[in-house]
């Protein structure tokens, strides 16, 4: 668990935290008796515990607190406190070797400096019988006094003995390490790029593996990249085992030939083959430095040639002088051609679903809105510089999150309003009501732009909080459905966002500003666009993420699109997972958007699916349990039309094939006919298809006048009426009824300035379930019909999407911490009888507004979940350092 600022270790005052990992959490301090400040390695208390870790937090101690050595971390202290097991250690200040690498590789000097000064403190721990085993850029520090050798939480102390430790703990080191991420597409990261053979091959490690892996660091410094990669585990295991690196002259040609020699050396797959040890490593790196091979020749030979041919160049030295001169200033003047870094960040263990990444603008934190097993929605943190994400407190029930421009804090749409929290501590702090909001963007001048559903407007509001403004509405001459995803340029003034129409193929990025309500179009669209320094818009297009150069002065583009990566997950409202910071670096996610149908028991056990996973929403299905009727968004298109699926054989066919989005599809009580949500010119219309295949669409129902959407959601049994939502300006969502007799006019039957959803007829016709959140938030309540009738409220702590099971005796419906609750109901005298709700299981669903995210068997023992795609098929977050430099020149 996480200490709090002011946590007491003894002494040590607990200042914040600084990273953590496998093996502890590391905290920023204050000694109190000595009035320094420190670092304190804390094990985490659910391993204190366990045997084998607390012996290698043990050893750590031993390791660190035996050697005394300026290039190693220094050992303060050692507690145990309320069960707590900590190190005091040096606080360091500078940049670890792995945050300098990504900047592309070092100086030929600064190797040498950092390679002999790492040999220095290798030598050292040998020589007190210790073995590091972990050596690797993110375990050097660079400092103003030079490199710091830091985490021997591997190291193996050599007992006088001989005696080794038990093979529990090597075992558990070997595991630590294969749990390091890897990725499947070239890139490797982790403690196994710089193993040794013997190390990969379970052997024992002596001071020649450290060497091993002083070689590989000495290679990355040099050359920027890594001396063994692999797609997998196993091919990056055979390429230590058997491949010999790239040469590093062929990579860095002014390398000095006896530099590589000494790495080659290093990196014999013998270890008898291998420097014997550290010291001769620094001997060899200091002999380089001093200019003991002028230019990879040895001394003597170089000298014999001299004389040789010193009377030939007697009569020009002065002009060669004068010209490598003139060539070393110039080489040491000209920029090293910039390299991007790409590496993956995992999706932590807790978490069963996940959105899309937010990089901060300057590069240093990545958030993310993601659920974890229990059902709970935060934003979770990670720095770039850590080794896990957390969550954060006070962000429950969350929507996407984005930054500040300081990217010190995150803004976040929860509990009907726009919040902002300190990623530094403490808790959220509302910036303004804001009900249905999804998405923001907040500028330079501390003004925040957000959107939210399809009839909503583009709000402003003060950073600082205070009352929304729209700044832009929806167009009805651009026939516009829905406009959002807006992203502030470099001005502070001037703002991109999508402007989505009746047909998708018209959809179009448009630039709006601050000073006025006009906008002007930029060009075709798909998802959201942002914007990225120097001057490029970053956007997906069929699924590839591409980057368009853009001049933010002139507000146009240049040119022609440039891919960047493929398969990144999108979907019909124009989300994409990616985001970019102001200094370079880019996050994405690859990988299938959408949903997949699960049935599960009243447990929650899966015990099937039905079909392929993809954008599926607003499943209905007939009252024989044999068709299941649903839409579904074209991955190409982002359009959805309804589809029609035969559970007994299982077959998907297409129902509509309307140029606009089609949603929501209703069966007909007998399975003859489907109702579906249009999006037409005037609004959504409610509009009948016969399941015959050969009748022609017809409109039930038109918004009234001031409404926008209308959606059906249940048809009752008899066949009479059918009832559904429509949204209007003036009272927000209702319920009304179509009767299918008579004059056919629709008539209110919940009109409030409430919002009430997802009306559903009993069993027998003579009550409707709905949701509405009168109370302040959202509940499920019951009344007569036809009415005007009695009122029962059904859940308690809150309540959406109700339903019926087919004999009227139970309602379900989905609790505020996502369970599926059941309330027996019973018809009597004095009207209906409401039991006590009981949960029957967490009911993982999509996200983001539908209907039916569930649908009780006929029997209520089995619900067809709409559910998140599976852990499995979650991948991990790739992140680039300097993307740019990928783009053609």
């Amino acid at each position: 668990m996480a200490l709090e600022a002011g946590r007491r270790l003894g002494p040590y005052e607990v200042l914040s935290p600084i990273g953590a990992g496998g093996m502890g959490e590391v905290y920023k301090a204050r000694d109190t008796r000595l009035g320094r400040d420190v670092a304190v390695k804390v094990l985490p208390q659910h391993l204190s515990e366990n045997a084998e870790f607390k012996q290698r937090f043990e050893i750590e101690a031993r390791a660190i607190s035996a050697l005394t050595h300026p290039h190693i971390c220094t050992l303060y202290d050692v507690g145990n406190q309320d069960g707590l097991e900590f190190l005091v250690m040096e606080l360091l200040e500078g940049e670890s070797l792995v945050d300098r690498l990504g900047k592309g590789p070092l100086p030929m000097e600064q190797v040498l400096r950092y390679g002999i000064e790492i040999a220095d403190a290798l030598e050292k721990a040998h020589r007190s019988g210790i073995v590091h085993r972990d050596l690797k850029p993110g375990n050097v520090m660079l400092t103003k006094s030079g490199v710091k050798l830091l985490d021997f939480g591997l190291a193996k102390l050599r007992e006088a003995t001989g005696a080794p430790f038990s093979s529990g703990l090597s075992r558990l080191a070997t595991q630590d390490q294969r749990s390091a991420p890897l990725t499947e597409r070239g890139t490797v990261l982790g403690t196994y790029q710089y193993m040794s053979p013997e190390q990969v091959e379970g052997g024992e490690a002596d001071a020649r593996s450290d060497i091993f892996a002083l070689g590989a660091v000495l290679y990355e410094m040099a050359t920027g990249r890594k001396a063994f990669t692999g797609k997998s585990p196993a091919s990056l295991m055979g390429a230590i085992l058997r491949d010999e690196p790239e040469p590093i002259s062929e990579i860095t040609p002014l390398t000095p030939p006896a530099f590589a020699r000494v790495v080659k050396t290093c990196l014999a797959k013998d270890p008898e083959h291998r420097f014997e040890t550290a010291h001769d490593v620094k001997l060899q790196l200091q002999w380089i430095a001093e200019g003991g091979s002028q230019a990879g020749v040895a001394a003597p030979i170089a000298s014999r040639r001299r004389n040789r041919e010193k009377l030939a160049w007697v009569a020009a030295a002065v002009g060669f002088a004068a010209a490598a001169l003139l060539a070393v200033g110039y080489i040491r003047r000209a920029p090293v051609a910039p390299r991007s870094v790409r590496f993956e960040v995992p999706t932590p263990p807790e978490v069963v679903s996940i959105d899309m990444p937010r990089i901060s603008p300057d590069g240093k934190y990545l958030a993310f809105n993601a659920t974890d097993s229990s059902g709970k929605t935060k934003i979770w943190l990670r720095p770039l510089n850590a080794l896990a994400a957390q969550p954060l407190a006070g962000t429950e029930g969350t929507t996407r999150p984005f930054w500040s421009p300081d990217s010190r804090f995150l803004g976040f749409f929860a509990e009907g309003k726009l919040k902002k929290i300190d990623i530094g501590g403490g808790p959220p702090q509302k910036i303004c009501d804001a009900p249905t909001g999804a998405d923001g963007t907040w500028s330079p001048k501390g003004v925040i732009l957000f959107d939210g559903l399809p009839p909503d407007p583009i709000y402003r509001v003060p950073a600082a909080g205070g009352t929304p403004i729209a700044i832009v509405k929806k167009d009805a001459a651009r026939k516009e459905v829905q406009i959002g995803w807006p992203e502030f340029l470099p001005d502070g003034k001037h703002f991109l966002f999508l402007s989505q129409v009746q047909k998708t193929e018209n959809n179009a990025y448009r630039i709006g500003s601050l000073d006025s309500s006009e906008t002007k179009p930029l060009m075709p669209a798909q998802t959201l666009v942002t914007y990225a320094p120097p001057g490029y818009l970053l956007f997906v297009r069929d699924r590839t993420l591409v980057a368009q150069r853009f001049d933010p002065n002139a507000l146009k583009t240049v040119g022609e699109p440039v891919p960047l990566a493929e398969q990144i997950g999108t979907n019909a409202i124009g989300l994409a997972r990616f985001s970019v910071s102001r200094q370079g670096t880019l996050a994405y996610r690859t990988g299938e958007a959408g949903s997949r149908l699960i049935w599960v028991d009243r447990s929650g056990k899966e015990i099937g699916t039905v079909g392929d996973p993809a954008e599926i929403g607003n499943p209905s299905m007939t009252s024989r349990g044999d068709r299941l009727a649903f839409n579904l968004a074209d991955p190409r298109t982002g359009r959805s039309s309804i589809w029609v699926r035969d559970l007994g054989r299982g077959v998907n066919s297409r129902f509509s094939f309307g140029a606009t989005d089609e949603i929501c599809p209703l069966w007909s009580p007998d399975g003859s006919r489907l109702v579906f949500s249009n999006a037409t010119d005037s609004g959504w219309e409610i509009q009948e298809k016969g399941t015959g295949g050969e009748e022609e669409v017809k409109t039930l129902v038109k918004p009234s006048a001031g409404a926008d959407r209308t959606v059906a959601s249940d048809w009752s049994r008899d066949g009479r009426y059918i009832a559904y939502s429509q949204r209007s300006a003036e009272t927000g969502w209702d319920i009304w009824m179509l009767p299918t007799f008579g004059d056919r006019k629709p008539m209110p039957f919940v009109k409030t300035g409430f919002a009430e959803l997802l009306p559903v007829f009993s069993p027998d016709g003579k009550y409707v379930a709905y949701q509405s959140n009168e109370s302040g938030r959202q509940e499920i309540y019951v009344r007569g019909f036809p009415g005007p009738g009695s009122k029962w409220q059904i859940s308690s702590g809150g309540g959406t999407e109700p339903s019926w099971r087919v004999d009227g005796k139970e309602i379900f419906y989905r609790a505020a911490d996502q369970k599926l609750m059941t309330v027996e109901v019973a018809a009597g005298k004095e009207g209906l009888q409401a039991g006590t709700p009981q949960p029957l299981f967490l009911a993982r669903v999509q996200t983001g507004g539908a209907r039916n995210k569930y649908l009780p068997s006929a029997d209520g023992q089995r619900f067809l979940v709409v559910g998140p795609l599976s852990r499995e098929s979650m991948v991990p977050t790739a992140v680039v350092l300097n993307w740019s430099a990928d783009l053609p020149r």
